[in-house]
């Protein structure tokens, strides 16, 4: 079974369905014990750091995050899902992530970006993968420009 962590702020029906086509099972949820006991996670998002970060607090979802970390359940963050699993990022100054990996989440300088965004992998993504890591910068390439900017400085 295949856990959508559900806190507000993610494009959970658009994962569902797209898990239900590959024929697995999804269940969206935020109660512990069913996340805990999930085969995988998933850890959507849309919207805004500061507010992802609020709501997975009010529900007591950070814990249960760092609790999966800690018993190694594959765990797939999308979108904002993924920039939560950092320890913060500029969108929010003051505000912390989950801090599972180790950087942050930065706006792509201006002298990095592409003319236009790579939102999913349309036949150019060495041309966007290859601008968004200059300088370090890898992970993510969105229409919002931020991209992780890892702790260790690699690329």
């Amino acid at each position: 079974m295949i856990a959508i962590i559900d806190y507000d702020a993610g494009n959970i029906k658009s994962v569902e369905k797209a898990l239900i086509l590959l024929g697995e099972e999804p269940v969206i949820t935020r109660d512990r014990e069913t996340i805990l006991k999930a085969d995988k996670v998933i850890l959507p998002g849309v919207g805004a750091f500061g507010d992802a970060m609020h709501n997975l607090r009010k529900y007591g979802l950070d814990k249960v995050i760092h609790e999966v970390v800690k018993r190694q359940i594959p765990l797939l963050g999308i979108c904002l899902g993924l920039q939560l699993l950092f320890e913060r990022s500029d969108e929010t100054p003051g505000v912390e992530g989950l801090g599972v990996l180790k950087g942050e989440i930065l706006r792509i300088p201006e002298h990095h970006r592409c003319s236009d965004p790579l939102i999913g992998v349309h036949g150019r993504a060495e041309k966007y993968l290859s601008a968004a890591a200059a300088g370090g910068y890898v992970i993510q390439r969105t229409a919002h420009d931020a991209a992780a900017h890892l702790a260790n400085g690699e690329e």
